[in-house]
């Protein structure tokens, strides 16, 4: 969960910086020619805008995750646990067809791991020491294979190509936004260019918008949880992958988290805040594999 808001925060972050140095430089007046907005142009820069944030955070994705959980990769491992945890990817890398991801462990009293990178043979796999300390091997290598599933399955590109789409369409709308209250409501002839109250309107639309693309990336976020869920019942077991999400369950009923969390837990359910999710229930994840065939 942590990578995907670190891969939209850092989206949102870039496609700020490049609308304002794209205002700086003169490019709104350019695009603004003639009185009226040209449309043609404004899509281009739009996606120009839109992908580059998507393309900045895939490529920032590992090293974002890194120093967000202050993983260490290990290079050489020098106990039981490293070995087979490096042991262990390597095999299910292989099985997957992938090349050898980094391996790495980060200190967390969380029961958690995660994938990123932005290709299949570039990824990074990472598990917390409290999923070492409180999952069997079983369990563990289940989880592993959730995460090598990702990684085969290409998902971070996906997500980067999903988030490239929206981040154009909430940069087209909200600079739509901004002629028309620049236009419209603050009468502004146009001859000197965009004013000021565009901009700011641009930057609130572009928040609110974002927000509200959100849930089409979180949509995609849990569908993609499912397939996880399916690659490494493949690698590992349906069985083991079962009890990998039952001790994940477990382990999150007894935590007790506060009410202004409740929207970001992975095993939270119903109402609006499930739009908001980038895990489905646990529940549904292990009724899904039970139900498989």
């Amino acid at each position: 969960m942590k990578r995907i808001f670190l891969f939209i925060l850092t989206n949102i972050a870039v496609l700020l910086v490049i609308n304002i140095t794209l205002r700086l430089l003169g490019v709104d007046r350019w695009m603004d020619q003639n009185g009226g907005i040209n449309f043609g142009a404004l899509l281009v820069l739009s996606a120009v805008i839109g992908f580059s944030g998507s393309i900045v955070s895939l490529f920032m994705s590992k090293w974002m995750a890194k120093q967000s959980v202050g993983a260490q990769v290990i290079t050489n491992p020098f106990d039981p646990t490293e070995r087979w945890l490096v042991d262990t990817v390597r095999r299910q890398a292989q099985a997957a067809g992938i090349g050898m991801p980094e391996v790495a462990i980060y200190d967390a009293p969380d029961v958690n791991a995660f994938a990123t990178g932005w290709n299949r043979n570039d990824a990074l796999v990472a598990v917390s020491t409290g999923l070492l300390n409180s999952m069997s091997k079983d369990e563990a290598e289940a989880v592993l294979a959730h995460e090598v599933s990702h990684i085969a399955n290409g998902d971070m590109v996906t997500l980067a190509l999903i988030q490239g789409v929206v981040n154009t369409f909430v940069v087209f709308f909200a600079k739509l936004f901004g002629y028309f209250v620049d236009r419209v409501l603050l009468k502004n002839d146009g001859r000197d260019g965009p004013g000021i109250g565009a901009f700011v309107a641009e930057i609130v639309a572009q928040l609110v918008l974002g927000v509200l693309a959100s849930v089409v990336v979180m949509w995609f976020s849990r569908q993609r949880e499912f397939r996880a869920d399916a690659g490494g019942a493949n690698l590992a077991g349906r069985q083991k992958m079962i009890a990998a999400l039952e001790k994940l369950k477990a382990n999150h009923e007894k935590a007790v988290l506060p009410e202004n969390m409740a929207a970001m837990a992975i095993s939270s359910s119903g109402g609006f805040s499930r739009l908001f999710m980038t895990h489905p229930p646990l529940d549904e994840r292990i009724e899904a594999l039970r139900a498989a065939r």
